[in-house]
């Protein structure tokens, strides 16, 4: 287990926690209420800022509940938190249903999931590996 500091920007932000023991991603809360019309995005506060570890990164990741129930999904998912990264945490929500969802303040919008990460180095050659898949894409382990 590693310690991650979480610090309120704002007084009424909620300090992220597991929904069960064991459960992946914390739960992240809005600071403000808004409605987001259908086909709408809007970036969310959270009113926290985190100091991620080097060698980890958090992810923020959509909720499934409000994506099944409600169309409601995350623009850049998953929305990646560096290290050295020290700002609010901000959740860009996108509204795919057909009816107005209202966010309100101290609603769990998303899910922060804390991952180590490799560092690594790129390094430039003529040629790389061959490999059973070799350069085909998207849908080519379909039937």
């Amino acid at each position: 287990m590693i310690d991650v500091a979480v610090r309120r920007l704002r007084p009424d932000a909620q300090i992220p926690h597991q929904a069960y023991e064991g459960d992946a991603g914390l739960d992240l809360a809005a600071c403000e209420a808004l409605v987001l019309e259908p086909g709408e995005r809007a970036v969310v506060p959270t009113g926290l800022a985190v100091e991620i570890p080097d060698g980890y990164a958090g992810f923020v990741q959509p909720r499934s509940g409000l994506a099944v129930r409600h169309g409601i999904g995350i623009v850049n998912s998953p929305g990646l938190i560096d290290s050295g990264y020290r700002g609010e945490i901000r959740v860009v929500l996108l509204n795919t249903g057909r009816d107005p969802f209202s966010v309100e303040a101290g609603m769990r919008i998303a899910q922060l999931v804390v991952a180590p990460v490799a560092s690594v180095r790129l390094v430039e050659v003529d040629e790389l590996a061959g490999s059973e898949r070799g350069s085909r894409g998207f849908g080519s382990s379909t039937s």
